[in-house]
C-alpha cells in the first residue's frame, strides 16, 4: 500500500483516532475495505469516474497506460461513442502533449 488508492487509504487508515486498532475486529476492516476499493456498483462507478475531468486524467501515466485505463472505463460503463467521449479522452491528456 504504498502508492495510488491504496497508499490514500493506508494513510487515511493510520490518520483516524485509534489508527489501524480502530478496527474492533477482521470483519470490520474487512466490510471497510470492501467497499473502498469494490463499489456496489462497478459500472456507475466506471461511469462517473469518466465524468469527473477534474479527477480523470493522464497525470504522470504513459500515454498508453491512460489510454488503456480509459478504454476499460469506457467498456465497463458502456458509454456511447461520439464527440462527448472524444472530449472527454482529450480533456485528460497531459498539457504538454497538447502544445
Amino acid at each position: 500500500m504504498k502508492a495510488g488508492q491504496a497508499s490514500t487509504y493506508a494513510l487515511r487508515v493510520l490518520r483516524r483516532p485509534g489508527g489501524v486498532g480502530s478496527f474492533t475486529n477482521w470483519a470490520a476492516f474487512k466490510k471497510n475495505f470492501w467497499a473502498e476499493f469494490f463499489p456496489i456498483d462497478p459500472d456507475k462507478s466506471a461511469t462517473l469516474a469518466l465524468c469527473n475531468r477534474e479527477q480523470y486524467r493522464q497525470g504522470k501515466r504513459t500515454l498508453d497506460e491512460y489510454i488503456d485505463s480509459f478504454w476499460a472505463l469506457v467498456e465497463q460503463a458502456a458509454y456511447p461513442d461520439g464527440l462527448q467521449l472524444c472530449l472527454m479522452f482529450r480533456d485528460g491528456l497531459h498539457p504538454t502533449l497538447m502544445e
